[in-house]
């Protein structure tokens, strides 16, 4: 008898190709620009790039400690305790992660048991629902409602059960490109009290917020950051995605618990990168982030103006979303629809906002990614004019 892949039972049988492959295959086969998913096409700081081939020359090139080269950590608890007046011990809270996307996995893999339940908000990237149930956790659905996307904390509330292990959060957000307020964070500080959720809370855009407005991290609410891993990103901060490198935070106890399942998925990260960001960050390049992406926001929302797509304002992240929904000659299209014609017919591509939905809910909203060169922003919207 031979074997059959067919005898082995998926723990993910309903997952497939991602809406984020399909829709940038779709971009090369018909020379599309793309704006679908969230990474520059510009380059780094040439800076970065010397200080790395510094590292690699130097010797570091051989696995660094388990939680993360210290040095790094200490920078990263400086600008932590800098921007939000949090303190964490760089050798006991800290934890460099090879992307955000590990560092979520790690943290749900280390809490969560089969049973468990796990409150994610959706519209949701789409890394957080998998690996629940990878671990033998159950999603819980809450909402962001439409169109405004805030929290509606009578409605976690009634999601909260004795199986509720966790809740994830997502500030600011993908996809939508909003953040939670203070007054929000306190809102769910209250709803947490006398429980034991713990709270998992992703903030890798926290340097993309626009308008004089500042981030309010996790860290800096006593009664949140206690029971908290907080997720950040070297990636999306340095324009260097590819890197794959982010860090988590977390009080002592959870970061034992966090380090005994990080060593046996990743054990480590690559070491002349470390060296580098920890050398990098003294430049404080992540404070001049905000005006750099607020720039090309603003660039873009004004070129896309004219067009017949309605647009939202997109207070934080690099994403702005638009809606369909009001031209007689595309609202009978779902939003996957009216993405692939885009992508064929007016030569840009998107990413439909139901594909952030488990029932795939569909309000004629489309995101586009504007960190791009702006020759790549003017080329795609010429091509939205055409509409």
């Amino acid at each position: 008898m031979s074997f059959s892949p067919a005898s082995i039972k998926s723990k993910l049988p309903r997952v497939g190709t991602t809406i984020f492959t399909t829709m940038s295959t779709l971009a090369q086969e018909v020379g599309a620009v793309n704006l679908g998913q969230g990474f520059p096409d510009f380059d780094c700081d040439p800076r970065l790039l010397d200080m790395l081939n510094a590292a690699a020359r130097a010797g570091h090139n051989q696995y660094p400690p388990m939680a993360g080269v210290l040095a790094l950590r200490q920078a990263v608890a400086d600008k932590v305790n800098e921007l939000y007046d949090a303190s964490y011990d760089p050798v006991n809270e800290i934890t460099i992660t090879a992307g955000a996307t590990q560092a979520i996995q790690t943290a749900l893999t280390a809490i969560v048991h089969p049973g468990d339940e796990v409150i994610i908000f959706e519209p949701v990237y789409d890394s957080y629902d998998p690996v629940i149930r990878m671990n033998g956790g159950t999603p819980i659905y809450a909402r962001l409602p439409f169109p405004d996307f805030r929290p509606d904390f009578a409605a976690l509330r009634a999601l909260i059960t004795p199986k509720t292990r966790a809740i994830i959060i997502n500030t600011p957000h993908n996809p939508t490109a909003t953040l939670w307020s203070r007054d929000e964070l306190n809102q769910l500080a209250l709803i947490l009290r006398d429980t034991n959720i713990v709270l998992i809370s992703d903030e890798v855009y926290e340097h993309m917020v626009f308008d004089g407005v500042r981030h309010q991290s996790v860290t800096s609410i006593p009664d949140l950051a206690e029971r908290a891993f907080v997720i950040s990103s070297f990636g999306k901060t340095y324009h260097v995605t590819g890197w794959k490198i982010a860090y988590c935070l977390a009080a002592r106890e959870l970061m034992v618990e966090f380090r005994k399942a990080h060593q046996f998925i990743v054990f480590t990260v690559h070491t002349p990168s470390q060296h580098a960001l920890a050398n990098y960050m003294a430049l404080r390049t992540h404070e001049t982030l905000p005006e750099f992406y607020q720039a090309k926001r603003d660039y873009f929302l004004a070129q896309v103006a004219p067009t017949k797509l309605a647009w939202s304002r997109a207070p934080a992240t690099y994403f702005a979303l638009a809606s369909y929904a009001h031209l007689d000659a595309y609202n009978q299209l779902s939003d996957v629809e009216f993405a692939l014609k885009l992508a064929r017919e007016n030569g840009v591509v998107c990413i439909p906002l139901s594909a952030f939905y488990s029932n795939g809910e569909d309000n004629r909203v489309v995101r586009f990614c504007f960190a791009k060169k702006e020759q790549t922003l003017a080329l795609a919207v010429d091509r939205l004019k055409t509409l």
